[in-house]
Order: C-alpha cells, then structure tokens, then sequence
C-alpha cells in the first residue's frame, strides 16, 4: 500500500537517470518497493538510478538491489550526520564500508559523505566529520570510484578538506546547494553538479543561477526520493518517477528542450559513473 503519492508527470520523450536516491527509504516512507519504483521511473522515462547509502545497513542493501536490477548501480558510504550519531561504533561501520568496496562492479561510487554543520554545530562533531570524509576520498581514489558529497552549510570546510585530501578524478556534488560563485569553485574541482527538486523552490534563487552556468557535460539532476520533491507536487514523498518535474524546470531555465537535456543528464551520469550495463 503505497501512501500520500502524487500522480505521475507526462512522461519524457527520451530516457534519463535519476543521479541520486534512496530506494529503501522510499519503500519504509512510502511502502512502494524498488521494482514497483523503477516500473513506475521507467514508465516516465526515467530508466535508471542511483542507489546511494548512508550508514551500513543502506549500504548493503542498496548493494543487494543493485545486484538484483539492471537498472541500479550502488553507492557506499557512512553520511556525516551518522558519522556524528554512531558514537564510539564508528570505527566498526567505516570498516564495514571498507570491506564492501571491490566486491561487486555494482558498487559505483563512494558516499554519500562529506560535512554538514547545519545539524552539526559542536567543533568535536565537525572534526569527526572532516576525519570520516577524509577516509572516503582516500577510498574512492583508492578504488577509482565517484565520490557522492554531502555538502549542507559547510561549502569553505568541504573545499578545504578536498584540497588537503586531493580531489577524486570523479566527483559528484549531491544535492548542490550553493551560489554560482560556489558552482564555479566546485566545478574547477572536476565536480559535476548535481539539482534536485530544491531547484523550483521559490526562495533558491542562488541555486537557479548555478543551475544555469553548469557546462552542459556537468550537469546532473536528482530526486534525493523520499526528500525535496520538486514543484508543482512539493510537500508530497518523492520517488523517482517524479523526476521529469525537475528535469523539464531545469530545461525551462537554461532555455533548453526538455528531452535534449534528458538526453545530456543521461550521457552524463554514464561518464561520471560508467555504463550500468546487464547481470549476465
């Protein structure tokens, strides 16, 4: 029984990825399990995703949907607000997550992890965040994996660490969330840019405008399902058959055609995270 879900979008005219969301949280907010999710994705237009973790339990299981479904791929990581939450069974999870990369190419990414002092305020709990981030992106360049970066309230620390780290070849900044100034920062870096549904809400102007100084080859756009779902169905659960709202929005601001740029978000998530590819 699925709850609260809103009706789906007009279908787009060429199949694009959805970069970033999380199938199990999906299912326990919204009861709608991953084959009925991707069913209703693929009915849109949306033929892929990416199933990302943030604290081991998700992490393996979004390595088991993704060994399950062509059109998942996996991501592994311990979120930095759980960095702060797991307390002294830290070391434990990050050993966890260690142990799961090169098991299977399903796994196609590292996070999401990264710095978030809106809920982590204390310094104690800022320096554990920086010293768990700092292990990802050594395990992602270790692995030549996609590092998927957390970044709430934090832009000048996150920069700070990744230049004192070295960026990864591969970078995705999920859920991007600053300023064009930032954007450029970022993008210097290598990063692509990731846009979820906060990219309609009325107040994130700034946003808009990093929106529409993204190359056309660094561009991605995500639903972060259940969360930030986009206008005109904001204030409902996300999935990602609800990805077209976001993606004809985007297409709308840099003056583009919808399903050129659902061609281009596609090709993109390829490039940053390879081709999904078939089980055999």
């Amino acid at each position: 029984m699925t709850a609260n879900l809103p009706d789906a979008p007009e279908p787009l005219g060429v199949p694009t990825t959805d970069a970033h969301t999380h199938l199990g949280t999906t299912e326990r907010k919204t009861g709608l399990g991953a084959a009925d999710a991707l069913a209703r994705a693929a009915a849109v237009g949306v033929h892929r995703v990416v199933d990302v973790g943030y604290d081991l339990p998700s992490s393996q299981a979004a390595v088991a949907v993704a060994e399950a479904f062509d059109a998942v791929i996996a991501t592994v990581a311990i979120h930095p607000h759980d960095v702060v939450e797991l307390g002294d069974d830290l070391d434990e999870a990050l050993r966890g997550i260690e142990a799961l990369l090169g098991t299977t190419d399903r796994i196609r990414g590292v996070g999401e992890t990264g710095l978030d002092h809106h809920w982590v305020k204390d310094a104690a709990g800022q320096a554990r965040q920086r010293e768990a981030f700092a292990a990802h992106i050594g395990w992602a360049k270790a692995h030549d994996l996609v590092l998927v970066i957390h970044d709430r309230d934090a832009h000048a620390d996150l920069v700070d660490v990744l230049d004192a780290e070295g960026w990864p070849e591969r970078v995705q900044m999920h859920c991007f969330s600053g300023d064009a100034a930032f954007a450029r920062r970022c993008l210097d870096g290598g990063a692509h840019l990731s846009f979820p549904g906060t990219v309609t809400f009325k107040a994130n102007e700034d946003l808009r405008e990093a929106a529409r100084i993204t190359p056309s080859d660094r561009i991605l756009a995500e639903t972060d399902a259940p969360y930030l779902t986009p206008v005109p169905v904001r204030g409902r659960p996300n999935a990602s058959y609800l990805l077209p709202h976001t993606v004809r929005f985007l297409a709308d601001l840099r003056g583009e055609d919808a399903d050129a740029l659902a061609a281009t978000l596609d090709a993109n998530a390829t490039a940053l995270f390879g081709d999904w590819g078939t089980h055999g």
